[in-house]
Formats: C-alpha cells, sequence, structure tokens
C-alpha cells in the first residue's frame, strides 16, 4: 500500500499520470459550516465532496454507538461506489485541516486493505491550480466487505484497556478532555486512564504532519511503545483516525478505532467519566 500521507508533488503527478486515481474532498466542520459550500467554492481538479455524515457514518443507531458509527459494509461499498471509488482505485483524501476528516475516509479504506491516503497539508498546501462548482462522479462497483474486528475497540474493551494502564489516545483539544467545555456531549471529561493526544499535536509549524522521527518522540512521550496495543477515540470517531494514520507514519504497529467515541461512552450512564488531567 501506498504511505497513509502523500505530499502535493505526488498528487499533482496522479492527476497527470493516474487519471482513474479519486481525489476525494472530505471537508466538514465541527461548528455546522457546509463542507460542500467550502467544496463548491475552491477544491482540487476533477476531486469530488464525500458527505461525512451521510457517507461516511451510519443513522438511525442506538445514542451509545456516537455521532458517527461506521456505516454498514454494504452502505459503505454503495457510498464508495457513487463516489467512483472502486475495489483498485487509487484514493487521495484531503479538507482544508491538515487531515482531520479527510483520515476518516483514509482509515476506512485502509483498514480494508485499500489504497489510499491523505494530501498532506491539505488544499491548503496543493501546488497546483483549483477548481469551482460540481464534479459528477463516475459510478463503479465497490466490492462490501466486513469491518475487520482486530481494527476495531468495544466500549468494554477500551475500558479495559484503559484501567490497565494501556495506550488509549484520546484526540479531542485539552479542554474537553480535561472536562472544563463540554460543547456537545452531554456529559464533560473522558474515559478513565486514557490519555490526552491532541489532534493538532501532530502537525509542525508549516500545517503539514511532523516527521516519522518527531511523530515517534511525541508517542513515545505518550507512553506508546513498539509492542503497544493502542486504541486511539476522540468526539465522534473521525479526529482520532489522525492520531492512527500519524501512528502509522511513526512506525508503531496499527492501532484500533474506538469508533463512539466519547459521544458514545458518555451516553451510556452507567459508564464512568473521569475529570481534569
Amino acid at each position: 500500500m501506498i504511505p497513509a500521507i502523500v505530499d502535493a508533488a505526488f498528487v499533482a503527478a496522479l492527476v497527470t499520470d493516474r487519471p482513474d486515481a479519486v481525489l476525494a474532498d472530505v471537508r466538514w466542520y465541527l461548528d455546522g459550516r457546509d463542507g460542500r459550500t467550502a467544496y463548491e467554492a475552491a477544491h482540487l481538479p476533477a476531486a469530488v465532496w464525500v458527505d461525512l455524515d451521510q457517507q461516511l457514518a451510519a443513522h438511525d443507531h442506538p445514542v451509545t454507538e456516537g455521532r458517527h458509527p461506521l456505516p454498514s459494509p454494504s452502505a459503505f461499498a454503495e457510498a464508495m461506489g457513487e463516489l467512483g471509488i472502486g475495489d483498485d482505485t487509487l484514493v487521495i483524501a484531503y479538507d482544508d485541516t491538515g487531515g482531520l476528516t479527510a483520515g476518516r475516509l483514509v482509515v476506512m479504506l485502509r483498514m480494508l486493505g485499500h489504497d489510499a491516503a491523505i494530501l498532506d497539508g491539505g488544499i491548503g498546501n496543493w501546488i497546483g491550480p483549483v477548481h469551482s462548482g460540481w464534479v459528477d462522479p463516475t459510478p463503479t462497483t465497490f466490492t462490501a466487505r466486513p469491518w475487520p474486528a482486530e481494527r476495531l475497540a468495544t466500549a468494554d474493551e477500551v475500558g479495559a484497556a484503559a484501567a490497565r494502564g494501556d495506550a488509549v489516545l484520546d484526540a479531542r483539544a485539552g479542554e474537553r478532555f480535561t472536562g472544563a467545555v463540554t460543547h456537545v456531549d452531554p456529559r464533560p471529561g473522558h474515559i478513565p486512564g486514557a490519555r490526552n493526544a491532541p489532534w493538532s499535536d501532530v502537525f509542525d509549524t508549516s500545517g503539514r504532519l511532523k516527521s516519522a522521527a518527531a511523530l515517534r518522540e511525541h508517542y513515545e512521550a505518550l507512553g506508546v511503545a513498539a509492542d503497544s496495543d493502542v486504541i486511539a477515540y476522540c468526539g465522534s470517531g473521525v479526529s482520532a483516525c489522525l492520531n492512527i494514520v500519524a501512528l502509522e507514519r511513526a512506525g508503531f504497529a496499527p492501532a484500533r478505532l474506538y469508533v463512539a467515541s466519547w459521544s458514545g461512552w458518555c451516553a451510556d450512564p452507567d459508564r464512568p467519566a473521569a475529570l481534569g488531567e
């Protein structure tokens, strides 16, 4: 598989050399701004827009599954096919936050063994022209595959892992982790025993992902070792994917994703919440 992060030069070459590749614009905003509006104003040439809420998440689900549970394999396959992504399609996803939301699509595809990567730095670091308007994808067929259990963690598993002192990484900002700010969740705090690993800490000053060596140092400081079974979570299973990608770049074994994340955990009154550091 290609690396999980590629630079703008790699993507620019794809536009010429691999016209079958799909550039996927996965802009989405927690504050309610419209990602499609941003896409239509300016996007990479021939890029298609991915609706995170509708195409990368399930609907009509229990609140304990969180705000963005994984869609069923058949629903995901249908969505990918509608976007022009087939079984052998190379996918480059981007956003305007360095991979905060694009990482969700990339992790979903890579856990299925599909070639996909994030454009390092997002649209802000793109070196070519941008287009406006809407691009209609050319539909194709994407084969439905079960989500691999070994890449996911259940609420019981993440709770037990955190209680043991394993590396359970919470990608939310510090004030949400400590409970100082509740924001969109019904309860403040974090999973007891989890460690705060804000998604923004994986970037250098240019907005690109840090080097492999710098990322390894970053995660080692959080207690991640070569043999660690890392579980990543966040608010709703989106920004945690950026930690998963960064851990891969740092050379660690694939981390598991707790998809329901804090939004699902805190919706269950029987699950404890920790406040503070």
